[in-house]
């Protein structure tokens, strides 16, 4: 049985300080201005041998016409549909507003057990300033610091004792942490939020037609047509240069970490766009770190087409990566729901490739005959002979040659090796890393 804490509230008065601090991480982006916080956002927490989930929503603000405050409304209130005990955060610095009055009046009418949290109180005085959120109506509360962590310890006291009692959770997140992760990355605006909303069937992620809608990455568990798996969705990687803001700044380094912490790599791209320098970078990071790689290219519904555009296409993406070329290219359209299913069940064969092992015996029958038939070329008048061929124990894809002068391999020779391995066995969207090493 789940057991989901729920942190909401109107804009700017903590909330993502203090599920950071329950997670003990930043998780959460944190700055000093409203609208920060967009999607819901989720992590683990850990109190006196007791795990719950906390999520972290975005400041709610009731019947605003902002597109962004719209959006963050829908999430809000699939928090507290989701939560088995919410926070309602305030500020003392601010007194009793009239949005704090709406948001009480919703989380009454949710039938939840809800505990009234009053942050940023620092010192005794504000401790008594704090008795004014006794009109709120929901009895006993909490006067703590998210800051500096004051009175937090018994915020939490209070956040076990009223969660359903630990049923198993624990091999539950287990389990979960051994599922395929698949991060959707690529740059802002091509469709990672609709792509996984599309999957799902409902709006997990917020959604708009501005570039930089997501900015954490946020982990959706999959589990439709026997399939059970991580979506990881990602901010939008800009180039450097245009990384003006702070927040901007921690959305890309939450990218480039959801990447090195995934097994596969969905790159998104804009079928009008094509392939650009960035989306290059990504593919590269992805291999460079031993990760699948499926690349999707989204809105094909409203691109001009012939009759071998399709191979054109990817033809052009190929030709732009090499020498990498050996990766599933999907034409989709999250919009129409056009071949989304397609690009899961293709991620899912690429993940399953990337745990391949082949018997030492079966990579010496093959390996060996064509390295007789095609040596390594000499370097200072000297033979290089392989001898041996070996899979590595590895979490990635690897294999040792063995040799007397593997200092003297070159590039082009390891290149042709790689070709080999792909051309007799299926490494389709996996990254190979090739060793030489002394017999």
């Amino acid at each position: 049985m789940s057991r989901i804490v729920a942190i909401v509230g109107r804009p700017n008065v903590g909330k993502s300080t203090l599920f950071n601090r329950l997670v003990g991480e930043r998780k959460a982006i944190v700055d000093d201005f409203s609208g920060v916080t967009r999607d819901r956002h989720y992590g683990d927490c850990e109190w006196n041998g007791q795990t719950f989930n906390v999520i972290d929503t975005g400041g709610y603000v009731r019947d605003s016409k902002d597109v962004f405050e719209s959006a963050i409304r829908e999430q809000v209130q699939i928090a507290v549909e989701e939560a088995n005990l919410l926070i309602f955060m305030v500020d003392v610095s601010t007194d009793v507003t009239d949005l704090d009055n709406q948001f009480a009046s919703i989380l009454r009418k949710s039938k939840k057990p809800v505990i009234l949290v009053v942050n940023k109180v620092d010192n005794h005085d504000q401790i008594n300033d704090a008795a004014v959120f006794y009109s709120l109506g929901f009895g006993d509360m909490f006067t703590i610091s998210s800051a500096t962590g004051s009175g937090t310890g018994d915020l939490l006291d209070k956040v076990v004792e009223l969660l359903p009692k630990d049923d198993g959770r624990e091999f539950e997140d287990e389990a979960i942490s051994k599922l395929p992760k698949i991060a959707i990355v690529g740059r802002p605006n091509v469709g990672k939020s609709s792509f996984i909303n599309a999957l799902l069937g409902y709006n997990r992620n917020i959604v708009t037609d501005i570039a930089g809608t997501t900015r954490d990455s946020l982990h959706t568990r999959y589990t439709a047509f026997d399939k059970d798996l991580i979506l990881v969705d990602t901010a939008g990687i800009r180039k450097k240069s245009k990384v003006e803001e702070n927040i901007e700044f921690y959305s890309v380094m939450r990218s480039l970490r959801a990447i090195e912490d995934c097994n596969v790599c969905i790159l998104m791209l804009d079928a009008a766009n094509g392939i650009e320098s960035q989306d290059m970078n990504l593919l590269f990071l992805a291999h460079k770190n031993g990760k699948g790689v499926v690349i999707l290219v989204n809105k094909w519904d409203v691109y001009e087409k012939e009759t071998n555009t399709a191979k054109e296409y990817e033809a052009h993406i190929k030709q732009r990566t090499m020498p990498f070329t050996d990766y599933p290219v999907i034409f989709i359209s999250a919009l129409n729901k056009q071949r989304i299913f397609q690009a899961i069940d293709t991620a899912m064969d690429v993940y399953a490739r990337s745990s391949t092992r082949i018997k030492t015996s079966v990579m010496n029958d093959t390996m060996l005959p064509i390295i007789q038939a095609t040596p390594p070329p000499g370097i200072k008048g000297k033979t290089i002979s392989i001898k041996y061929v070996q899979q590595l124990p590895s979490n990635s894809v690897c294999f040792a040659f063995f040799c007397n002068l593997p200092q003297y391999v070159g590039e082009s020779y390891k290149r042709f090796l790689e070709n080999q391995l792909r051309e007799h066995f299926n490494f389709t969207g996996v990254p190979i890393s090739i060793f030489f090493r002394k017999k």
